[in-house]
């Protein structure tokens, strides 16, 4: 009788050991991302060949529709030689066979930490006054604006007034400490993306640390339809309409506007919600299931929608530019999939992401012809190149 402990000891302990092996935790393994991105830096009812505006560049392109993707590996695992991993296209890609990803150099940094004990200089606190605005509408919503003065506000109290809906953190795969990374473009390879490029079909990542990764792409997970405004119209109250066209495989849309009342010296900011929300944090890759969310929380606008009207909260003539997204599906792999058996044990060799977006900017400008551009003799002076190039100067410091 007396070795009974003994023995419910050792069937507790036997247990305890068998559950560690059960619930071993999933060794690391590569991950890999495709960020699929339209842009539209567009002029609404403005004419081609605005050399005048692209000069402001450096005479980079600027505008137009144009078409980014970023590849991304990384993987625990660290090669003998050197690192070496090709993503295979399909032919409608119209880029070649493949897209080299290469392992980015890595730069000593010069940053001088400062030394201990001194203290950092003082520093004069910004001052600053800024209105909040938004929702869709032909007039300006109650309780509208909210102000934000940081003379009056603490620091604490500044960034509350400007805090927003917090989405899902992404966190893609980047160089690290034990793991190999490579991407594409690279310092090798910066190919651009043709007009016509399309990345429906097999696609398959080949390297030597990682195994081979192979996936579908359909045309939900293809290159998005640019983001394409009407002219800018204004309505009866002194607002502007916002329209654009349908695009497919969009699964809801964001706006944000902001200018400058140069009479007062404020900053004005709106965005497309019909609650308060900043939207600093909307304007980038989300997830499905936070789109579905902040549609719910009438925050993002329904895929259905193809207009908003802005209240009249800028003045004409002012500077002004706005901020569009369109966010499209995403697609999500694991190799092997996940077993429907949730006792089964599952070994992930690799996962897959593919996200996408399409985006715009436009500056808050009304077409000439449309009712709110003054009559003026002086071409040069009514000249649509230099009304747009003032607006950019006004918002970005040009």
């Amino acid at each position: 009788m007396k070795t009974l402990p003994w023995i419910v000891c050792g069937c507790l302990s036997l247990s305890l050991v068998v559950s560690a092996f059960g619930a071993e935790k999933q060794k690391p393994y590569p991950h890999y991302w495709m960020s699929v991105a339209t842009s539209n830096q567009s002029m609404p009812g403005m004419p081609a060949g605005m050399g005048g505006i692209a000069s402001l560049f450096g005479g980079k392109k600027m505008f137009g529709p144009q078409r980014d993707l970023l590849l991304q590996l990384e993987s625990p695992r660290v090669p003998t030689d050197v690192p070496k991993a090709d993503h295979e296209i399909p032919p409608g890609q119209k880029m070649g066979a493949s897209l080299p990803l290469v392992t980015p150099k890595i730069e000593k940094s010069d940053y001088v930490p400062p030394e201990r004990g001194k203290k950092p200089e003082e520093f004069e606190k910004p001052k600053a006054r800024m209105l909040i605005y938004w929702g869709c509408g032909e007039t300006i919503g109650k309780g509208q604006p909210k102000v934000i003065d940081t003379a009056t506000m603490k620091p604490a109290d500044f960034g509350r007034a400007f805090a927003g809906r917090a989405p899902t953190r992404q966190n893609a795969p980047s160089p690290r400490q034990g793991w190999t990374y490579g991407e594409w473009p690279n310092r090798d390879d910066k190919t651009e993306i043709p007009a016509e490029s399309s990345l429906v079909g097999s696609h398959l990542v080949k390297g030597n640390y990682a195994p081979d990764i192979s996936f579908v792409l359909d045309k939900k997970r293809d290159f998005m339809n640019p983001v394409e405004f009407s002219p800018l119209q204004k309505s009866a109250t002194g607002g502007l309409l916002v329209e654009w066209k349908h695009i497919p495989t969009a699964i809801g849309y964001f706006a944000t506007a902001i200018g400058h009342n140069q009479e007062t010296g404020e900053s004005i900011f709106w965005s497309a919600s019909q609650v308060p929300e900043t939207g600093f944090a909307l304007q980038d890759y989300l997830t499905p299931g936070d789109v579905a969310r902040f549609i719910k929380e009438k925050v993002i606008l329904d895929p259905s929608k193809t207009s908003c009207t802005i209240p009249p909260i800028f003045k004409e003539g002012q500077p002004g530019m706005m901020q569009f997204i369109a966010y499209g599906e995403e697609l999500n792999l694991t190799h092997p999939p996940k077993p429907k058996d949730p006792k089964k044990r599952w070994d992930i060799e690799w996962s897959a992401k593919v996200r996408l977006k399409s985006t715009a900017m436009m500056p808050l400008m009304v077409s000439e012809g449309e009712g709110s551009r003054r009559e003026d003799t002086d071409t040069k002076k009514n000249s649509p190149t230099k009304d747009i190039g003032n607006s950019l100067r006004g918002i970005f410091g040009l």
